[in-house]
């Protein structure tokens, strides 16, 4: 008889403090950086790029488990989303920390991305070219930077 595939379970880990930082970066255009720097991402008013990033990025990451099928529910006891606005782009990162028996670098992962993505749809109004293409604009080096179990005191 095969072997039964499914969750990892994680019955016996112990519950202890995870704490998971990602990070990554949109490269933009000078136009789409002007964007990000004004706070406006479109003529009619979409709103400011950044903010609306962090709120995605924090939405992605309580839904983590909902889009990713193989990641547990955890309870999530806090998120920080920073921004750095350079010269070619914007560096962001997404700290996430919880109260569980496993870890949250796909949470982090998740939320990093979806407000990278999200970053990148404020701004699309100033990135395309005629054509409708973004020749300029990518998402680069998406990785985790940190992970730690720390344990849990009351």
């Amino acid at each position: 008889m095969a072997e039964e595939e499914g969750m990892v379970d994680v019955t016996d880990k112990e519950v202890e403090v995870r704490v998971s930082e990602a990070v990554g970066f949109l490269k933009l255009s000078e136009s789409g950086l002007e964007a990000v720097r004004s706070g406006e991402s479109h003529p009619e008013g979409k709103g400011d790029p950044l903010e609306t990033a962090k709120i995605a990025a924090i939405l992605a990451v309580k839904k983590t488990p909902e889009l990713v099928p193989h990641c547990h529910p955890v309870r999530i006891t806090g998120v920080k989303v920073s921004f750095d606005v350079r010269d070619d782009g914007v560096e962001m990162r997404v700290k996430v920390k919880s109260i569980g028996k496993t870890g949250v670098e796909m949470d982090a992962l998740t939320g990093l991305v979806v407000g990278l993505v999200t970053l990148w749809d404020m701004v699309k109004y100033a990135e395309k070219d005629e054509e409708g293409l973004y020749p300029e604009t990518r998402i680069e080096d998406v990785r985790v930077v940190s992970k730690e179990k720390l344990p849990l005191t009351e």
